[in-house]
Order: structure tokens, then C-alpha cells, then sequence
């Protein structure tokens, strides 16, 4: 009986953690879109509230789609530890607007234009996407060409990002 439960709490902790990293990898897109349509339009302590902002909007959309979506169909509300797992894996989407918003601050007070300081921060957000990648993929057993293809594909949807700026801005 005690193996069940030491089983079933480690499948738990392994479907938080991997929640988690996607939480962290969707938070840095949101992050990287938001930087791309609006950096260069809005001073930076502007662009990071509305970045900040907007990620806690999804955050708690990301919750409640959650609760409906798997505890409510199963007739429970999640509580206690359940609900705090949910709370502090999914804040990862949150927090990967931590570094971009920290260079994009860096590079207003170097003196940066709005727009190059954005450039800046999405620049963050690419690096961190590739550092998401190669995380997951070693999480998975990746190794190689397949290691660096996920990789990749990570870096992609951020270097998306930096074109779609790229052509709003010019």
C-alpha cells in the first residue's frame, strides 16, 4: 500500500515538473510576442507592466481551463498540496518573463532606444528558449541530433518572434 502511494506521488511530482516546463516554455512565447508587437510603441516600464500583466491573465485562464478541464470532470476541486502543485508549476509562466524583463530594463537605463531595448529582451527570450529546449530534450533521454533538433525547433518559435518584430519595425 505504501509503495502505491510512494508510486503515485512520483508520478504526481514528474507531471508537475514536466507541467511546470511547459508553463516556462509557453510563458517565454507569450513573453517574446508581447515584446514583439508592442516593444518599440511603449516606454519600457510600460511594455514590462503590459508584458507582466498579460502573463498573469494567462496564468489564471491557464488554472481555471485546468480545474474545468481535468478536476471538475473528475467531481473534485483540487485542495491543499494539489492545489498548491497546480499554483507553483504553472507560475513558471509567469516567471520566464523574469530575464526579458530584466534586459529590457538593463538596456533602457544603458540608454537604449524603446525599440532596441525590446530587441534586447527578445533577443533574452530566444536564449531562453533554446535553454528550454536542450533542458527538456535532456530531461527526455535526448541525446545528439535529436538533442539539438529540439533544441532548435525551441529556439524557432523565438527567432519567429525577433522576424515578426523585425517586420513590424521596418
Amino acid at each position: 500500500m505504501a509503495e502505491s502511494k510512494d508510486v503515485e506521488r512520483s508520478s504526481e511530482d514528474s507531471s508537475l515538473k514536466g507541467r511546470s516546463r511547459a508553463a516556462g516554455i509557453y510563458g517565454t512565447i507569450v513573453t517574446a510576442s508581447v515584446l514583439a508587437t508592442a516593444g518599440g510603441q511603449l516606454r519600457p516600464v510600460a511594455l514590462e507592466i503590459l508584458v507582466f500583466s498579460t502573463l498573469v491573465v494567462y496564468w489564471l485562464a491557464e488554472l481555471y481551463a485546468e480545474v474545468l478541464g481535468q478536476h471538475v470532470h473528475a467531481g473534485r476541486l483540487p485542495r491543499g498540496p494539489e492545489l498548491r502543485g497546480l499554483l507553483t508549476s504553472s507560475w513558471q509562466l509567469v516567471a520566464a518573463s523574469y530575464l526579458p524583463l530584466v534586459a529590457l530594463a538593463a538596456g533602457a537605463l544603458a540608454g537604449m532606444t524603446p525599440l532596441n531595448a525590446s530587441f534586447l529582451a527578445l533577443g533574452v527570450t530566444v536564449v531562453l528558449l533554446l535553454f528550454h529546449g536542450l533542458a527538456s530534450g535532456r530531461a527526455a533521454g535526448l541525446t545528439g541530433w535529436r538533442l539539438a533538433g529540439g533544441a532548435a525547433t525551441a529556439g524557432l518559435f523565438g527567432l519567429a518572434m525577433v522576424i515578426l518584430k523585425a517586420a513590424i519595425s521596418h
